[in-house]
């Protein structure tokens, strides 16, 4: 008699089979509003040439935005434990909406400041709510794979609202702002009707931060998280002036190299994500953070558009590699009533590098390439060591 034979799962099914349905309205949420984020690349832009704001008065907008998100991920890991995760990423992707549309039709500076503070202070506040929702609906054994998911569909709606955004800014910023606010309703929408609440209600979660800043383990991974964020933060910061004041490159010889980033991202990464996410977090986060470091070590050495690509193919499989891991440590690490809080913490590593990185990097490239680059290889592998100290702590949580 022959035995029965189990057919393996299709690549499709295993990706998708295993999570709960509220995490799928959770990702389509997400990517559709990445899909139209649109106006925060080609802010410069729009200030300078849709209002005719002085690049000084430019960056003295930007410089208020990033004030506004510095207070953002501190403030909504608060409303994520205190009110609710549904209830924090959805009123603030409606937040986001109006600040969006109020900034479209603002023409004094003062009118643009304000708006401008708000916007940084609601546009990433839904992540420390997604981060605990998926830390609630989710298993730990299955979180990286979906923290790896969010991460794939951010990219990819990324992707494509940065070339569309490119082709309607042509036709007028307005488009811009309207798209970008109708995306952050639909978000809001989404996760309001199939995304249930699930805020633990047992104990009270009253109080800041001060619980977590007593936890040793976060607070180290917090600084890790510092490092490579800052790393990661040149791509948008020094990374172009580099390449084009510098080396001499176009800017469409470097737009056509960092699209290498987000094609090996939306093809390799569902690939490795499932196998990534069952070996050790500490492990592979440091490898992946050390892979980054070399990758951006090497741009020192650039001469050419393919030597950019080769040093992009590099970092880029470091970011693969650390994709969703990130999220599930924070999830471990942090207690359910509290996960706001923690994933505020982890966001606020971030709205600081933002602003270290052009500080830091744009002093370091007066002295030279060498001096950047090798001081950010230098940054991820400190990053990465510092990841396998805090192996053991983690593990044990």
């Amino acid at each position: 008699m022959s035995s029965p034979t189990v057919e393996k799962p299709s690549f499709l099914r295993s990706q998708v089979a295993g999570l709960p349905r509220p995490f799928w309205a959770l990702w389509g949420g997400t990517l559709v509003n990445r899909l139209g984020t649109m106006v925060v690349p080609f802010t410069g832009v729009y200030l300078t040439q849709a209002r005719g704001l002085s690049v000084t008065a430019a960056g003295l907008v930007m410089a208020v935005f990033g004030a506004g998100s510095l207070l953002s991920q501190l403030l909504a890991g608060v409303l994520t434990d205190r009110v609710g995760r549904r209830a924090t990423l959805s009123g603030g992707m409606l937040a986001t909406a109006a600040s969006m549309l109020a900034l479209g039709y603002s023409t004094s500076l003062p009118a643009i400041l304000a708006s401008m503070f708000v916007l940084g202070l609601v546009i990433d506040a839904y992540r420390p709510a997604s981060n605990a929702l998926v830390a609630d609906l989710v298993s730990p054994a299955e979180r990286p794979r979906a923290y790896g998911l969010l991460f794939w569909g951010i990219n990819l709606g990324y992707s494509v609202g940065m070339t569309a955004g490119g082709w309607l800014a042509g036709l007028g910023f307005i488009w811009l702002f309207w798209i970008d606010a109708v995306s952050s309703v639909v978000f809001a929408v989404l996760v309001w009707r199939a995304v249930p609440e699930t805020r633990p209600a047992a104990r009270e979660s009253g109080g800041g931060f001060g619980v977590v800043l007593r936890d040793r383990v976060m607070v180290a991974f917090t600084l890790v998280t510092l490092g490579h964020a800052v790393l990661y933060a040149q791509t948008m910061s020094m990374l172009p002036v580099a390449m084009t004041k510098v080396v001499g490159l176009t800017t469409a010889q470097f737009g056509l190299a960092m699209a290498l980033n987000g094609v090996l991202i939306v093809v390799v990464q569902p690939l490795v994500s499932g196998w990534l996410g069952r070996r050790d977090a500490s492990r592979t986060f440091a490898l992946g953070v050390a892979v980054m470091g070399v990758g951006f070590a090497m741009t020192a050495f650039v001469t050419s558009p393919l030597g950019l690509a080769a040093t992009i193919a590099v970092w880029t499989a470091g970011e693969i590699v650390t994709a969703g891991i990130a999220g599930s440590i924070v999830a471990a690490l942090a207690p359910a009533e509290l996960r706001g809080r923690y994933a505020g913490l982890f966001g606020f590593a971030w709205s600081v590098a933002m602003v270290l990185a052009p500080l830091l990097g744009g002093t370091l490239l007066d002295l030279g390439m060498e001096a950047l680059w090798w001081t950010m290889g230098g940054v991820g592998l400190v990053s990465a060591a510092g990841m396998l100290a805090l192996g053991p702590a983690i593990r044990r949580r």
